[in-house]
């Protein structure tokens, strides 16, 4: 979304959607992220439940970081003198570069960097507003922000599952362009299962969205940087 065609980042563009997200922000907080939620409230049903368990930013880093092990196993023993040479020569740092030359072309690796570096900033923005989530309204009828809380109860804004599932599934999108129908469909889906289930405000779930795919496109726009200058 914010890449030309030979993966450079759109600057301007991302310059525009974020005050544009910053505005549909502040008026849903003051207006519609209530009826909005009442409305999607009402979709809720048990498939649901399942997106928050397989959509999990969690699932998506075990999955493709086993993924990138696998990767870089088989390429180790592939060749008899390089296991030889992990043996003999057993150094972090060199490993560590070994291990990043044997997997930064695979899709798993982008998709993993593209969920961590959301997940790294959803928890922190988490924290930093403090947002109530929607049980207290639910429950309590009570709204607001508690800023710098850790507690699971404040922490609606962003939603992390629509980062996550932006982050990866927009990337994935990226790699392989015949998917991207079905990519954004499934995160899109993923993103209002937020709501239905009663975890997120609207907000909070677009938010989270705007996060992973600024995440999704800086880490292609970087690892394909990276790559070319090699």
């Amino acid at each position: 979304m914010f890449l030309t065609s030979d993966n450079k980042i759109k600057w301007n563009l991302i310059g525009f959607s974020a005050m544009g997200g910053m505005l549909t922000i502040i008026a849903g907080v003051c207006w519609f992220d209530y009826p909005v939620f009442l409305f999607v409230r009402n979709l809720n049903c048990i498939l649901w439940e399942y997106f928050g368990y397989i959509f999990d930013a969690k699932i998506w880093l075990l999955i493709t970081g086993i993924l990138i092990f696998v990767i870089y196993a088989k390429k180790t023993v592939k060749s008899f003198n390089n296991v030889l040479n992990f043996v003999k020569e057993f150094k972090i740092k060199s490993i560590f570069i070994d291990f990043i030359e044997k997997t930064k072309r695979s899709y798993a690796f982008f998709i993993f960097c593209s969920v961590f570096m959301a997940s790294i900033i959803t928890v922190v923005l988490k924290a930093v507003i403090g947002r109530a989530r929607p049980v207290f309204f639910e429950a309590l009828d009570m709204i607001g922000f508690y800023p710098m809380s850790t507690e699971w109860a404040y922490n609606s804004m962003p939603s992390g599952h629509a980062a996550a599932s932006f982050a990866g599934l927009v990337m994935l999108g990226l790699l392989v362009p015949k998917l991207k129908p079905v990519t954004w469909t499934v995160a899109i889906v993923v993103a209002v299962s937020r709501v239905a289930v009663g975890a997120h405000w609207p907000t909070d779930v677009l938010f989270g969205a705007f996060i992973g795919m600024i995440c999704a496109d800086f880490v292609m726009a970087y690892l394909k940087h990276f790559e070319h200058k090699k």
